[in-house]
């Protein structure tokens, strides 16, 4: 029980990684506060939880508004106690198409998702978690922050500036001795994929992605989720603070990297 004591909050905890990643840290030890919009999701995960003797809490909450989620941690902060551990990983794909005749109102509202709702709880989260010299975090980010994939502006563009959110902000928490990350969680079919397959949308746009999709539904993720459940674990324990701000993908040695950051500059 590596995590006995910490308080996670992540949010998107119904589903797919995010329910992946709260298990994880649940199983470490973690009292694991778990936010979706949808309370019978998170209910359940915090039945399986609590069923192998974890703690969890879950509440429903829209993480694009600001009173949602002040609320979500002032109920954390009061049942579990203060939060050291967060993990954002609520997100969509949509909207899909091209950036010349596309819907910029329901573009900006994937912003919200991917940049507003962040940026929401690391704002309240970091001075306190700086005041107490303790605290980590998590941000599910995407390959696509690195790459250019055409009628996927909202999805990129949200992608990218989390990364880059990351970046800045491990800068301005090192002296605290904080850390934060950014990670690319995996290749895995989930709600939010499925979600892509029925799109219209991603269909008239993206067929080669629609129908790789399809062709590994139902193919068993279990294993990438629970690789990427134990790679949030290992970046909450602290033997990577010193790749603080970076980002990873599964691929990724943590531990190489740890030792290349280690090596004299020849």
């Amino acid at each position: 029980m590596a995590f006995a004591g910490e308080v996670a909050l992540v949010t998107g905890a119904g589903k797919g990684f995010g329910r992946a990643i709260a298990l994880a840290l649940a199983t470490e030890g973690s009292a694991v506060a778990l936010v979706a919009r949808t309370l019978a999701d998170v209910e359940a995960v915090a039945d399986e939880i609590r069923a192998a003797g974890g703690t969890a809490l879950p509440i429903a909450a829209d993480v694009t508004q600001e009173a949602d989620v002040e609320r979500s941690i002032r109920e954390t902060q009061g049942a579990l106690g203060p939060i050291t551990q967060f993990v954002n990983n609520a997100g969509v794909g949509w909207p899909y198409g091209p950036v010349g005749g596309m819907d910029v109102a329901r573009w900006w509202e994937a912003q919200h998702l991917h940049q507003l709702a962040p940026m929401l709880y690391l704002s309240r989260l970091l001075p306190a978690m700086s005041a107490a010299g303790k605290g980590r975090a998590v941000i599910v980010s995407a390959k696509a922050s690195h790459l250019s994939v055409q009628s996927m502006s909202a999805y990129i563009t949200g992608k990218t500036a989390q990364v880059r959110i990351v970046n800045v902000a491990a800068l301005e928490i090192a002296p605290a001795g904080l850390a934060i990350f950014a990670i690319d969680p995996g290749f895995v079919v989930t709600s939010l994929a499925r979600e892509t397959l029925t799109s219209p949308e991603a269909q008239a746009h993206l067929p080669d992605m629609v129908r790789r999709l399809g062709e590994v539904a139902e193919n068993d993720f279990s294993p990438q989720l629970a690789a990427c459940g134990q790679r949030v674990v290992d970046l909450m324990s602290g033997r990577y603070d010193a790749l603080n701000g970076c980002y990873f993908e599964m691929q990724d040695d943590l531990d190489a990297a740890l030792t290349a950051l280690k090596e004299p500059v020849a």
